[in-house]
């Protein structure tokens, strides 16, 4: 039976029970540390907003001065692999349905005879809108190419003034400088999830459960010493990429580390309360990693991370708020990149201490509830 008196010798006796759990169990190590590097590594190069390596096709009716040198600018451009000519617009689309290239550029008979004549060439630009994202990016590339080909066919005395555009931040675009903050929060996330969904539903697949119910262990002491292992390890494994990400990426960290340790805390303290939750109402191991993945995929796509949460319905929007990587992913990435004030920190940082008393109550009460 459960005793309601609190005792730091069993709170340090359970913790240490908790931490061997982890330690000891191959499936517990495996899904705790492994895939985080890994993930860190891998997603480092491979999610990146760069269009690279694609084939463009080309439609050139023309053949004159200026579509050959619209060509040749194109089969120079780094992001494009190869620049395939066909002799018919019904080649071109067939290129585009089969996928074999992202966009495909006609150019029609009168092109270079109309820039001669001093009036603006037109091309038509095809897109595969199978993959939105890349085709956006591919035209806007496309469309930087034909803006030097046009300045080069407007006098120097006529070219209107250029605009210059600075990029703050991250002046050359260094798509890692996004990405690798951002896969802190989620790396973090998806592990003190896993950690704290497995705790329970552990103790219930090897039958130590009933052990724990009758021990005089307090339910306090459970739900703390079931929590602290996760937000360690938790906090353990985000400064862990932080570190990876100033000194392995060389993204420059130009904020306050104080507050930035200060808000993983926080954020880990939220996962581990919805973590319990999810522990609580799970009878097996199995259903507590589904449940880890049920919330936290969401959880990903709705932070903010790959698209603005501004441009989602205003019902997301609210419940974005209530998501604890929203917040945490603003503060990390303003960290790294911006040197973000203190009083901007502060505003993200105590919706983080909001959810995280709110989502450790809900886990003492639906721990509770399994514990009686």
């Amino acid at each position: 039976m459960l005793t309601s008196a609190f005792s730091f010798t069993r709170l340090r006796a359970q913790f240490i029970k908790e931490v061997l759990s982890v330690l000891r169990d191959p499936r517990s190590r495996m899904v705790v540390f492994v895939p985080p590097i890994l993930q860190l590594l891998v997603f480092a190069f491979a999610a990146t907003l760069e269009v690279r390596n694609v084939d463009i096709a080309v439609y050139d009716q023309d053949a004159g001065r200026w579509s050959h040198e619209l060509v040749q600018r194109l089969d120079s451009a780094r992001f494009i692999t190869h620049v395939r000519h066909v002799d018919s617009q019904q080649q071109l689309h067939e290129l585009i349905d089969r996928g074999e290239v992202i966009a495909a550029l006609a150019i029609p008979v009168d092109f270079s005879r109309s820039i001669a004549a001093g009036e603006s060439g037109r091309a038509q630009v095809l897109v595969d809108g199978r993959r939105s994202n890349s085709g956006q990016i591919t035209v806007a590339y496309l469309s930087t190419i034909a803006a030097d080909v046009g300045a080069e066919v407007v006098p120097d005395a006529q070219a209107p003034t250029p605009v210059v555009v600075r990029h703050w931040f991250n002046p050359n675009l260094v798509y890692r400088w996004f990405i690798v903050p951002g896969l802190t929060g989620i790396l973090a996330l998806f592990s003190s999830l896993l950690i704290t969904s497995l705790s329970i539903a552990r103790e219930r697949e090897l039958g130590t459960f009933d052990q724990l119910l009758v021990s005089p262990t307090s339910t306090p002491e459970i739900i703390i010493s079931k929590s602290l292992p996760a937000l360690a390890i938790g906090t353990g494994l985000g400064l862990f990429m932080i570190s990876a990400g100033v000194f392995l990426f060389g993204i420059p960290f130009t904020g306050s580390f104080a507050l930035l340790l200060a808000s993983l805390v926080l954020f880990i303290a939220s996962v581990v309360g919805i973590g319990l939750m999810i522990s609580a109402v799970s009878m097996t191991q199995q259903q507590a990693i589904l449940g880890a993945f049920a919330v936290g995929v969401p959880a990903v796509l709705m932070s903010g991370f790959a698209t603005p949460v501004e441009n989602m319905p205003v019902v997301l929007q609210w419940l974005a708020q209530a998501i604890p990587l929203t917040h945490f992913l603003i503060i990390v990435e303003g960290s790294f990149l911006k040197a973000m004030p203190p009083g901007d920190i502060l505003a993200s940082l105590w919706p983080l201490a909001i959810i995280a008393l709110a989502t450790l109550t809900m886990a003492t009460v639906f721990v509770r509830g399994r514990l009686q």
